[in-house]
């Protein structure tokens, strides 16, 4: 945060400004920045009354607080080039964040074409699950990509009316650093012992950097390091499957599975998380995405088999009649309960293999940022909390594993299938 600036400081129109929640937190930064600039930059002065440093060239540095959200009123009509936030996730709410991207403008060319926003900050916090679905969740590590609205999850663009109506405003970036990343904290040991004798949620969060802890999490048996995965080539005899929950005003989410015959393991490869799809236009999504697979059999919320006031076709039947085969998935009494702890079962490590059964490929970004956002009961019951609403990939995942899947075993390749399943009707599959 103190190093990125510096870019800038030979340039007099640049001005930057830091921000810590307190100024008690920003003491450490303004120390080390008192060790670099001086020699960096011969004549550079440090105003401590204005907490800001001013370099030969004029340009500004301003080292400061933002420690409620009414605070933004101090930047009413200021403009920087740079903006830094040191520890995003103390910030409960994005409202600082959002508001100070208005404060970021420039009438010098170079520096137009280099405006940006910095952040840092450790997993937990009171901002963490806003800070997670702003940069974490969207995208892979270290791959850019386009910022999304937080509510919508729609890509911001330019509005209509504009030259550039429609296209994407601006990219974020998640670049993930770890201990091992610092050779000057990681040389001799001392400090990694200390994080190792914390608790086992805060060592995931300051050590291993694992997203993924939540407190009261439903699953938190999910590690990222375990059961996430790079993408790999899945032969083609393997069995493949999916599972989905339909939604329209909220969402429907697809999920395609593969069974290693090896070791039985699932392995979640790809995803389609949209919203106002129809029966068909699904399908029809569905079906683009299976151009290349050989999908065996689909597990589909049994809700859209119902006639809802009307005596036409029903949701899934529409759905098959386009070439997209389901059967219902199991929602008797107890399966939610018994999806759950399937789910327990499957995110186990074997002590004898050390494979987990069930692994995530990380394209699949929606699953990785709903399993660990998921509450427990908070009566102490079996089940996740009934008033969570964003379920809709974990109820895909949990009518794919309760589907009884099972790949062709090593010693049956060669064999024809005793049992082999024929849909009593051959236009509707089931």
């Amino acid at each position: 945060m103190l190093a990125d600036p510096m870019r800038y400081f030979h340039n007099p129109n640049f001005v930057g400004l830091l921000l810590r929640r307190t100024n008690d937190e920003l003491r450490e930064l303004k120390w080390e920045s008192q060790k670099i600039y001086p020699k960096a930059f011969p004549g550079a002065v440090w105003k401590e009354k204005d907490s800001m440093w001013v370099f030969p060239s004029g340009a500004k540095f301003w080292m400061t607080y933002l420690e409620r959200d009414d605070d933004v009123m101090r930047y009413v009509g200021q403009s920087f080039c740079w903006i830094g936030v040191d520890e995003l996730t103390q910030y409960s709410t994005p409202f600082a964040w959002q508001f100070l991207k208005s404060r970021l403008r420039s009438t010098d060319p170079e520096l137009q074409k280099n405006l940006c926003m910095r952040a840092t900050t450790n997993p937990g916090g009171p901002g963490h699950q806003w800070v997670k679905r702003m940069f974490v969740d969207p995208e892979v590590p270290n791959k850019p990509f386009w910022a999304r609205d937080l509510d919508t999850n729609e890509v911001l663009a330019y509005l209509p009316g504009h030259e550039k109506a429609g296209q994407p405003l601006f990219q974020r970036r998640f670049i993930p650093s770890k201990l091992s990343d610092n050779p000057y904290l990681a040389k001799d040991g001392r400090y990694e012992r200390s994080l190792m004798g914390l608790p086992e949620d805060q060592r995931r969060k300051l050590l291993d950097g694992d997203w993924s802890v939540t407190e009261g999490a439903a699953f938190p048996d999910f590690n990222q390091s375990v059961h996430v995965v790079e993408p790999f080539d899945i032969p083609r005899n393997w069995t493949k499957f999916r599972g989905a929950d339909y939604g329209y005003t909220s969402h429907s989410a697809v999920l395609w599975f593969a069974i290693d015959p090896a070791y039985e393991t699932l392995i979640v490869y790809r995803e389609l998380y949209v919203t106002k799809h129809t029966g068909e236009a699904l399908a029809d999504a569905i079906l683009d995405r299976e151009i290349d697979d050989t999908i065996s059999y689909g597990v589909l919320d049994s809700s859209v088999w119902h006639q809802r006031g009307h005596f036409g076709p029903s949701i899934a039947e529409e759905m098959i009649a386009r070439g997209c085969r389901w059967r219902p998935a199991d929602r008797t009494a107890g399966s939610r309960i018994a999806g759950k702890n399937r789910l327990h079962e499957l995110l186990k490590v074997d002590e004898y293999s050390g494979r987990p059964g069930i692994i995530i490929f990380n394209t699949c970004r929606q699953l990785i940022a709903d399993l660990p956002s998921i509450p427990s009961d908070p009566s102490g019951g079996e089940d996740i909390d009934v008033r969570y609403r964003s379920d809709h990939t974990y109820d895909a995942l949990r009518y794919g594993i309760m589907s009884r899947p099972k790949s062709k075993s090593l010693m049956d390749w060669g064999t024809k299938p005793m049992n082999t399943y024929k849909p009593a009707d051959p236009v509707f599959g089931y």
